[in-house]
């Protein structure tokens, strides 16, 4: 079942990269909106990695 899941999110993950690849070269209007989404998910993805460095443990 978790196999299913990470293949999802794979799937979904490469999707949405080509996604922005495609709308970065003129592509129709519905890559436009599924890059966007991407790239709105990968800032929030990013900025909460951030904040769990942030927390003051130090793994070295």
């Amino acid at each position: 079942m978790i196999l299913l899941v990470l293949s999802g999110i794979l799937l979904l993950t490469i999707g949405g990269c080509a996604c922005v690849w495609w709308a970065a070269r003129g592509g129709p209007r519905w890559t436009r909106a599924v890059a966007t989404a991407t790239l709105a998910a990968g800032e929030v993805a990013r900025k909460a990695g951030i904040k769990s460095n942030s927390t003051g443990s130090d793994d070295s």
